[in-house]
């Protein structure tokens, strides 16, 4: 049993193959995506996308998004996808501590698309950090 997973976002296209199974950071939590699921179209929270290839499981942090499963595909559309080797702690770090100073100088009541795009700098970040750091204690 295989599904085809394509991973996009907009420089690129991140992956494309055939994956044992899929699961997605859903708006609404977690799910899983086996051969034959039904046919749906969901929101993607930031988080962690995993999948199964040659009996290994690749995690990916995730952006926000959305993603169009068919019996045979998952499509996934991100604005950022990114493997452990490729996220920088610390910089991930700073630029989460950045948009929370600023987002405490924020009126949320004037500024509500400047709220939203801190609020998801740091959903992201958060994202990449849990990734990062799960391997380590």
């Amino acid at each position: 049993m295989s599904i085809h997973l394509a991973i996009v976002t907009p420089e690129k296209q991140i992956f494309s193959d055939k994956v044992g199974n899929v699961y997605l950071p859903g708006a609404d939590g977690e799910m899983g995506v086996l051969d034959g699921h039904a046919a749906l179209v969901t929101a993607l929270a930031p988080g962690e996308l995993r999948y199964e290839k040659d009996g290994q499981i690749v995690t990916l942090a995730l952006g926000s998004g959305f993603a169009e499963v068919t019996q045979e595909k998952v499509n996934v559309l991100t604005d950022m996808a990114m493997g452990e080797d490729q996220i920088d702690e610390s910089k991930v770090e700073e630029a989460m501590k950045r948009a929370e100073e600023q987002l405490k100088g924020i009126s949320h009541d004037d500024d509500a698309e400047e709220v939203a795009h801190l609020q998801a700098i740091i959903a992201k970040s958060m994202a990449q950090l849990h990734l990062k750091r799960r391997h380590k204690s």
